[in-house]
């Protein structure tokens, strides 16, 4: 089994303040997991440590395959996805949104060569695939909150990433909106040849069932991990928020409620 990702002992500082601390947590291919933290958390340093922006200050990383210390992190770099909202105000709101999905191939905020008609194959079949590609030779601003998610997902995808990154992406959007993404993704992941996905949130009812694996994060540390049935339980999770709550699954999501 190839590893995606593996944290042996991980710990990072800043200032002599502890951010993590002992992470140990594998992600095998084949797997979709969902990362489920409060505010605080350490999820962002976390997303930051696997991205190679910054370092572990104890502990082995390997990504990929590849450890930390013995790899080019600018080119591991490209083999990973990364959605966040954030990234929406980086874009330019004029361009096509052709364009704004062909510039993921690069990783560039515009496009400065110009594209192929492989390319704009690509960009169809990404926006098809993730149900959008009624947006086609649309601008970038006339488009919805859900609608830009679903473009810069297609966009990651231009980069054929062997790891994609779901950094709170329903961040902003209504119930049907946030539904219907969860939907994209949903298909998404059941695409031959989909990369291994980390889906990001602090929404328990958003972690789909495609997501078997979750990783519960408090305070800098590992709370639970492991098959979502097993760690979304009312116990489990009333001892994660530190209060009493009430899991109930429906339509194989795990829902959550104050008693």
């Amino acid at each position: 089994m190839v590893q995606v990702l593996e944290m042996n002992e991980i710990g990072w500082s800043r200032d002599n303040k502890i951010i993590l601390e002992e992470i140990n947590w594998q992600v095998d291919e084949g797997e979709h997991w969902a990362i489920l933290g409060l505010n605080g958390s350490g999820k962002t340093t976390l997303l930051n440590m696997i991205n190679g922006y910054i370092w572990p200050t104890k502990g082995q990383l390997s990504v990929l395959g590849h450890p930390f210390g013995s790899v080019d992190i600018r080119e591991l770099r490209k083999s990973i996805g990364w959605v966040s909202s954030s990234l929406q105000e980086k874009l330019y709101v004029s361009d096509r949104t052709q364009h704004v999905v062909i510039s993921g191939k690069h990783a560039s905020i515009g496009l400065y060569d110009k594209p192929s008609e492989d390319d704009y194959d690509r960009a169809r079949e990404y926006m098809q695939q993730l149900s959008c590609l009624h947006l086609y030779d649309r601008t970038y601003q006339s488009c919805s909150q859900g609608e830009k998610q679903k473009l810069l997902i297609a966009r990651a995808l231009m980069a054929s990433p062997k790891l994609l990154i779901l950094d709170e992406a329903t961040n902003g959007l209504d119930f049907l909106s946030r539904e219907a993404l969860l939907s994209s993704v949903s298909e998404l992941v059941k695409s031959p040849n989909a990369p291994t996905l980390l889906f990001v949130t602090h929404h328990i009812e958003e972690i789909l069932p495609v997501f078997g694996k979750t990783l519960l994060l408090r305070r800098g540390g590992v709370f639970a991990k492991g098959d979502s049935r097993e760690v979304l339980t009312s116990n489990s999770l009333s001892s994660f928020f530190e209060t009493s709550v009430e899991v109930n699954w429906q339509n194989q999501r795990a829902w959550i409620s104050i008693p």
